[in-house]
């Protein structure tokens, strides 16, 4: 784990992570509603397509990005491994619209199902994560 390594704004959630990092992130309750929207941002994804991913409804969602509220560790974690992932899929496709495209086709790999249909557990978005990184060292993913 990297010591003093705080994650003071969203930007600074890296494109990569290790679970201890995450961990710290969650454990120093550094991610907070500020995060939730930068998500929405980075990934250009609907409220009601977020809301599903991170397991809430649509309201609950809309309130967290309205005022600053406290977010439980459990939904921290989510939202920090899905920005992460957002910009390694950025990094990899060269924009969100591109990795979006990518997250809302089916594929092989995912037997058959959207990229997007993962979001909803952690163990999902890292074996996407992983996915993304096959393709980077040339994977037909």
């Amino acid at each position: 784990m990297r010591k003093n390594k705080l994650y003071e704004s969203p930007q600074d959630v890296p494109a990569q992570f290790s679970e201890p990092e995450m961990l710290y992130a969650v454990r120093q309750n550094k991610i907070d509603t500020a995060y939730l929207t930068s998500l929405k941002e980075v990934s250009g994804l609907k409220d009601e397509t977020l809301s599903i991913s991170l397991n809430m409804n649509i309201k609950t969602f809309r309130s967290y990005k309205m005022t600053p509220l406290p977010m439980k560790p459990h939904l921290q974690e989510h939202v920090f491994a899905m920005l992460s992932l957002y910009r390694h899929g950025i990094n990899v496709f060269g924009s969100h619209g591109k990795f979006n495209d990518w997250m809302e086709k089916p594929n092989f790999f995912f037997d058959n199902d959207k990229p997007v249909n993962f979001l909803t557990t952690i163990s999902g978005i890292k074996y996407l994560d992983n996915r993304l990184t096959a393709i980077e060292y040339g994977d037909n993913v």
